[in-house]
């Protein structure tokens, strides 16, 4: 009998030395799994598959109900290029546990090159239920199952229900215009269900066109998904009174965590003294970078951009502006400079041209000129935007 000791070190070492743990304890089933996994994996050396074949043969007369061997005994002749019987040990690793990971991967496969994407859908959804970190190694099958008719019911159905991995779906299928196509229609066909899109969802994928430079496509995305009340704020700026409504998405307001300063939306009837809109409170430290932004797409031809604000002991070191750049070639089109001071609802303005070529969708930011994060210029006061707004000017 071994010594309770020898076991111990055994279960110790199975998993980073399992050779010196089966030395130990040679009926150690998980260190022979890990063993033979092991060399399985073995880039440098071939396998021998006779060997490891009877090993796992051996261990299994003595733990019938070990998924796990049955599984391992399935990758080794599927290696060997004996598919059915190796499909056949795979099939009864999962009857003894249907999560079987290495079995329940094989199957997906194999229902993916059978054609059953209903069944590979059904199997990948028990594979990320259990292992949700496994979703990069079941992406590469999705066109194949999404352009077929019954694959393509199968995931809605899942995504339906939501699945949780619905999420990682979208993330995923943004990358490319093939997913993106998939993606807008996985949407469309969400939007009148009881699962209907979720914010973050139409922000992958919205986000997933402007990397493609399909401009026209996020934008019409987006007005997809506003709810009726939020189509009432559209306008060449959305939301353009700075409601707290705000989404997130790219064609939304946009707010950056940024230190030195607090953004806060409110409406009129829910802000002190009726000061509705956006307040910037700056903290008297240095403030670098964005603070708010939004996509915007402006047709070629001339416009205005006009601000409502009020402030109080507005001190900016190094100027605080609006800028209109050209998304792709970040140009700067347009510059609005807010005054420092204190002042009751003021009313700014500026025009700017939008050229006839190579500008299809402009990014709106609110932003400092700070280079540096520079004790010596910090940003001091509060201001209120009431309304920011941009209008075509007739030619």
């Amino acid at each position: 009998m071994l010594a309770a000791s020898s076991i111990g070190l055994s279960r110790f070492l199975e998993t980073e030395t399992p050779t010196v743990s089966l030395a130990l304890n040679p009926l150690n089933v998980d260190a022979l799994i890990s063993e033979i996994t092991d060399d399985l994996n073995d880039a440098s050396n071939a396998p021998d598959f006779d060997a490891l074949l009877a090993k796992a043969e051996s261990a299994l007369r003595f733990d019938l109900a070990d998924a796990r061997l049955y599984s391992l005994i399935g990758e080794i002749k599927y290696r060997q290029g004996a598919k059915d019987q190796a499909y056949e040990f795979f099939d009864q690793a999962r009857k003894l546990s249907k999560t079987e990971i290495h079995a329940l991967q094989r199957s997906i496969g194999h229902s993916i090159e059978t054609g059953d994407l209903s069944k590979a859908v059904g199997e990948i959804d028990m594979l990320l239920r259990r292992w949700p970190d496994r979703f990069p190694e079941i992406a590469e099958g999705l066109p194949t199952i999404l352009s077929n008719p019954d694959g393509y019911q199968a995931v809605l159905a899942a995504i339906k229900a939501d699945a949780p991995w619905r999420t990682n779906l979208f993330a995923t299928l943004r990358r490319t215009p093939e997913g993106l196509d998939f993606a807008t229609r996985l949407l469309l066909d969400l939007k009148e269900s009881d699962a209907p899109p979720k914010s973050n969802e139409l922000s992958a994928v919205i986000g997933g066109y402007i990397l493609q430079k399909e401009y026209e496509s996020a934008y019409r995305l987006f007005l997809f998904s506003l709810t009726d009340e939020q189509r009432k704020l559209g306008g060449y700026i959305f939301n353009s009174t700075f409601e707290p409504v705000y989404s997130g998405k790219h064609f939304d307001w946009q707010l950056r965590d940024q230190s030195g300063l607090e953004v806060t939306f409110a409406t009129s009837q829910d802000a002190v003294e009726g000061e509705g809109g956006a307040t910037v409170r700056f903290l008297n430290t240095p403030v670098k970078n964005t603070a708010l932004q939004q996509y915007i797409q402006l047709p070629p031809g001339s416009y205005k951009i006009s601000l409502a604000a009020s402030a109080r002991n507005l001190k900016l070191p190094k100027e605080l502006f609006w800028s209109i750049r050209c998304v792709g070639s970040a140009s700067e089109i347009a510059r609005f400079n807010i005054p420092e001071g204190t002042y009751n609802r003021q009313a700014l303005s500026l025009d700017f041209l939008v050229g006839p070529a190579g500008c299809p969708m402009q990014l709106l930011k609110l932003e400092t000129a700070a280079i540096a994060e520079s004790w010596r210029f910090r940003y001091v006061g509060t201001l209120v935007m009431h309304k920011l707004s941009i209008e075509r000017l007739s030619s």
